[in-house]
């Protein structure tokens, strides 16, 4: 598959529709998709006839993940070009919604998480996975969870691997709603910036970022989160855990 395919970008009615497009690989995310995901995202940003962003995944996962084949290898740098995809999603200025179509798992859960809003489908499935891989959470992943769903849901994510599908996720306010056809409910959501004054809607999504800490921008505490978890994250991938569990995944 050529590059250019990776993420495949289109516009209608002022909404950029973003699509992961590797679904063989369950849209696993590699060097090449990270940083075509954020040209997309700088795309849509900087088109003035965009408005909002709806993202999703191709085939039956919205995300698996970060490739491990990288993520086996991957020291600081090439953590945060991992990360360079969905941290443009978190900074992006645009209302931005998250069709959550299959599975997100790790990093396609940091993705969703950096959506200001995610729908579910009916096989949706929210899954940290970290612990389970023996990796330490990346990508500012402690942070999301903690702000989306509060400590006690995020502590139970993380530190005991609950997953959450589509009606869990909406009860505990991972995802604003489920829908049978995710993109399709992302997409009519969207026409309503899509109809704004695009101006208003940058203003007002910046003007709520600064305001959910008074004093401080979110995407700030959300740069600052990853730093933190940045250390230990690589460590853990050098472990010596990591790399027994890394060799029986390449197996199945």
């Amino acid at each position: 598959m050529g590059d250019v395919e990776l993420v495949q970008y289109q516009v209608a009615d002022r909404v950029a529709l973003i699509t992961l497009n590797d679904p063989d690989r369950r849209n696993a995310v590699n060097h090449t998709m990270s940083a075509l995901l954020k040209s997309a995202v700088e795309r849509a940003e900087s088109d003035p006839g965009v408005h909002a962003v709806v993202l999703t995944g191709a085939g039956k996962a919205f995300c698996a993940g970060a490739d491990l084949s990288v993520l086996g290898g991957a020291a600081e740098d090439g953590l945060r070009r991992i990360y360079a995809g969905f941290m443009a999603v978190s900074h992006c200025c645009l209302p931005t919604i998250a069709a959550v179509n299959g599975p997100a798992v790790g990093a396609g859960l940091n993705l969703a998480l950096a959506a200001d809003v995610r729908i579910a489908g009916p096989h949706a499935m929210f899954d940290p996975r970290f612990q389970q891989l023996g990796v330490h959470p990346g990508g500012g992943a402690t942070w999301m969870l903690q702000r989306a769903i509060g400590p006690q849901a995020a502590r139970a994510a993380l530190l005991f691997g609950v997953r959450f599908d589509a009606e869990t996720a909406v009860r505990q306010g991972l995802a604003f709603a489920a829908a049978d056809d995710p993109v399709a409910t992302a997409l009519q959501l969207a026409q309503q910036p899509g109809s704004a004054p695009r101006d208003v809607v940058v203003a007002t999504k910046a003007t709520m970022r600064a305001t959910a800490v008074p004093g401080f921008v979110d995407s700030d505490h959300h740069e600052a989160a990853k730093e933190l978890e940045l250390g230990p994250q690589v460590r853990s991938i050098q472990s010596p855990g990591f790399a027994a569990r890394l060799t029986r995944a390449r197996r199945r």
